[in-house]
């Protein structure tokens, strides 16, 4: 059975706390992006409860007139609870070292596994979801069926960011969606 999923990061946000609205940026990018892909078919759309997740894919719900789904599981990873000198290394070598979890922290084997439990359920039930995150589990996802993938690519994502994960019997293929214009 030929199914897709669609990857979709959050477009531009006010901050980084659950309730961040997107920015009047991100308002436009919502409605670019509704534009850009309001002729794919898909049959299910499930969402980080996070606004800035929400907000991100509203435009695209109502014009094909599908519920947006919010999954807890969907939420970004905390590496850490408190700032990390260089988190920026730091979240490299979990890319890594899956098992690696900073006090308090999520690992990335344990985040990546939250968030392929999502996508499992989505894909025994339809042919064609949308999933929308945030760039850091995204990046562990796309992992998760391609292990090239780590940090580099978490580093090139924009904001907003969508990848289409296409399942053919046994074959798994991922492209990165460029929006036209």
């Amino acid at each position: 059975m030929n199914q897709i999923l669609y990857l979709v990061r959050h477009c531009q946000a006010s901050g980084q706390e659950p309730d961040a609205p997107l920015t009047q940026t991100g308002q436009q990018q919502a409605i670019a992006l509704a534009n850009w892909l309001q002729d794919i078919q898909i049959e299910r759309i499930i969402s980080s409860p996070y606004v800035r997740a929400y907000q991100s894919i509203v435009p695209l719900s109502e014009r094909l007139g599908l519920i947006v789904e919010l999954d807890d599981r969907l939420v970004e990873r905390v590496l850490s609870p408190v700032p990390l000198d260089d988190w920026r290394q730091s979240l490299a070598e979990t890319f890594i070292d899956l098992d690696l979890a900073f006090p308090g922290g999520e690992s990335s084997r344990t985040a990546m596994m939250r968030g392929i439990r999502v996508v499992n359920e989505a894909m025994q039930t339809t042919n064609s979801a949308m999933v929308v995150t945030h760039g850091n589990l995204m990046t562990l996802l796309l992992k998760y069926f391609d292990q090239q993938i780590g940090y580099a690519e978490w580093e090139r994502l924009r904001n907003p960011d969508v990848y289409c994960v296409r399942f053919e019997g046994k074959n798994t293929w991922i492209d990165q969606l460029n929006q036209a214009g």
